[in-house]
């Protein structure tokens, strides 16, 4: 292996040497362990402690790696406490998961280190995020991100890239190569010579290096980063490596011809290394055995920490407790004034997310056609001239990517909106809302600030792909809010409550809706709880519970039957839900409907019903209803749409219920 030292200080090359040492010992002690049976699980990082180490290093103690799972190197370089990071491989409370996650699945804001999920292609998205981030606050610092050969194929690392390259992110795109994706080879994961070649179609610089060279890795990555942060711009740096152990150890490697791993084994980053700076008078043997004896030292002290530590107990409250970041709404409650307008309902979202622009400096907005259009529906029309384009971002069209990136974001210290230009095209961005946003704060106590804006609903002949209200998709989901308000008021307030949320929050419009409904809404910016149902009408014969377009539904059919006295209760929030009203109400009438205009299988009215049954069945007079739309894909044209929608099925329900 060819060395050049690049005018790298001797203090410099025996850190690097220290720093791969490390990982290379924790992981030598970590398969032992495996063995003897006292962790779960190993992913090894064996042969490619350079490419960890050497990244490190480069990069500025306060600038966010995103690393994956043979990435130890980025952990130690980091000084994060051994025994910690042995916690957490054994489950344990002093772990940065407390248990309820394994691995190296888990970040650390106090080590700017952001773990990966095993969905890999997310964390891609999220780096550009955090970059973007660091670019709108001015603070000069570069992201790192890793991710293997394999990934690359995934729909999230194009997205990723091709984010990071046209908003000319400051990120560095860390590609492992090391041959195998498991047990899958290279040449059957892409067809291209280099991944590095992948670069070129997204406009954007890259390199390949030896991923086995310490110093041909920390030089290039000191030299790479110094640049970009005098002109900003994303880098793929494609590192070629080898895994010498299994995808984990319990997958072998038989399936690797000998001779490439006789090959490889003649290229180990450390014994090479080693060899290197003896002949160069940098280290020398007794130095090389002080420095081993005092890591070896360094992990069984931190090692017998870590065992001697009970095992994690659960417990209901606090498990519970820690699927959302508190939030405590009377710290940021904010009451309506009593100036008021007639707006639609389109006209008050808009008004809510322009005044949150205003009070939070640090919210982004970002979607397809947001920004000089104004949006599909005209929500952002204008805010292009009070707030800028870095603020009010147009997307490409890639909705996984921008997830993570609004995510990203949240990581470091912003807020994030995000509009679906319809709600059925979350579908596309379907992975990193429920695996991600939903599961962050209760794996390691991060916050997901986001907001996903959802356009739903049929109703306007859009058919299929643009009128599915997909609310339930989320509500079954720990970890989200989902919001579905019915009126301009509550629209206005609710959305405003969301942004402050440090919680995700899936927020539905109903497109039908926007321009039908009026109402008169206070001029200036309040917020409305979450959780909190509203009772629209009273009555002892029938309780109709129900939310969105529903709503509407129910007043017109109410108001054409006068006789028929009812309480009406628009959840308005789906999750938190206010069960609570309509237990009381339930109990009053003893009779419940449900309406919803989600088909019936699996939506939020079974769940309903299912509770209110448990809970409340001892003052029910009759069966429990839901009415829902049919149990197909929205049709197109009109006839069937309405057939379709429980409209009509609604008024023969009531009929059927009442007389029961």
């Amino acid at each position: 292996m060819n060395y050049d030292s690049h005018n790298i200080s001797a203090e410099t090359q025996l850190t690097l040497y220290k720093n791969m040492m490390k990982p290379r010992l924790i992981e030598e002690k970590m398969l032992k362990l495996l063995r003897q049976g006292k962790i779960s699980k190993w992913f090894s990082g064996i042969g490619q402690e350079a490419i960890s180490v050497g990244v490190t290093t480069a990069m500025s103690q306060m600038e966010y790696i995103l690393p994956m799972h043979r990435n130890l190197g980025v952990f130690t370089t980091r000084n994060i406490p051994l025994y910690r990071l042995f916690s957490q491989w054994q489950g344990k409370a002093n772990g940065f998961t407390q248990g309820r996650d394994r691995s190296f699945h888990f970040g650390t804001q106090d080590y700017k280190i952001v773990g990966m999920i095993s969905h890999l292609g997310p964390q891609l998205g999220v780096a550009d995020g955090i970059a973007l981030a660091s670019k709108l606050k001015k603070d000069n610092a570069v992201t790192a991100v890793f991710t293997g050969e394999g990934a690359t194929s995934e729909g999230d690392f194009h997205e990723a890239m091709n984010i990071a390259a046209v908003w000319e992110l400051p990120v560095i795109f860390c590609v492992e190569n090391n041959g195998y994706g498991l047990s899958t080879p290279s040449a059957e994961q892409f067809k291209c010579e280099h991944i590095a070649d992948k670069g070129i179609g997204y406009g954007m610089e890259a390199h390949i290096v030896d991923g086995n060279n310490i110093l041909e890795v920390y030089h290039t990555v000191e030299k790479i980063r110094a640049d970009i942060k005098k002109n900003p711009r994303p880098v793929l740096l494609e590192f070629k490596t080898f895994r010498m152990r299994g995808h984990e150890e319990a997958s072998g490697t038989k399936y690797v011809p000998q001779e490439l791993m006789d090959t490889w084994a003649h290229k180990d980053p450390i014994t090479n290394y080693e060899t290197y700076l003896l002949a160069k008078g940098v280290l020398n043997q007794a130095q090389i055995d002080d420095i081993q004896s005092g890591i070896k030292e360094e992990i069984e002290t931190n090692l017998k920490i870590a065992f001697d530590e009970p095992a994690v107990t659960a417990d209901t409250q606090t498990e519970m407790g820690a699927v959302y970041r508190d939030f405590e709404y009377t710290t940021i409650e904010i009451l309506p004034n009593t100036e008021t307008e007639e707006l639609r309902l389109v006209d008050a979202i808009s008004q809510g997310l322009y005044q949150s622009m205003e009070k939070h400096d640090d919210l982004v907005i970002m979607g397809q056609d947001i920004a000089e259009y104004g949006g599909v529906f005209k929500i952002t029309e204008g805010f292009i001239d009070r707030f800028g384009k870095a603020r009010v971002r147009n997307t490409p069209i890639c909705e996984s990517a921008v997830v993570t990136t609004a995510m990203g974001l949240s990581i470091n210290g912003m807020k994030a909106v995000m509009e679906m230009q319809f709600a059925d095209f979350v579908s596309s961005g379907f992975n990193p809302i429920v695996n991600y946003l939903a599961k962050v704060h209760y794996r390691w106590n991060e916050n997901a600030d986001v907001v996903v804006r959802m356009p739903c609903g049929a109703g306007v002949g859009a058919g299929p792909f643009h009128s599915q209200t997909n609310e339930a998709w989320f509500t079954k989901t720990p970890g989200l809010k989902v919001v579905y308000p019915a009126f301009p008021y509550d629209a206005k307030g609710l959305l405003a409550t969301a942004i402050e949320d440090p919680n995700p929050v899936l927020f539905f419009e109903h497109k039908a809706l926007y321009r039908s409904v009026r109402q008169e809404v206070p001029t200036d910016y309040y917020t409305l709880p979450l959780g909190v149902a509203s009772l629209l009408h009273e009555g002892e014969d029938i309780s109709i519970v129900t939310y969105g377009a529903g709503v509407h539904w129910a007043l017109d059919y109410l108001k054409e039957n006068p006789s028929i006295q009812a309480d009406l209760i628009d959840l308005r929030c789906l999750q938190p839900l206010d069960i609570e009203k309509v237990y009381d109400s339930v109990k009053k009438t003893g009779k419940m409907i449900i309406l919803q205009e989600d088909s019936r299988f699996g939506g939020v009215g079974s769940d309903l019903a299912a509770q209110v049954m448990e809970d409340c069945f001892e003052y029910l007079d009759a069966p429990v209803r839901r009415v829902a739309s049919l149990d197909t894909p929205i049709p197109f044209a009109k006839p069937l749409e309405k057939n379709y929608l429980p409209v009509d099925r609604f008024a023969e329900t009531m009929q059927e219920l009442l007389a029961y």
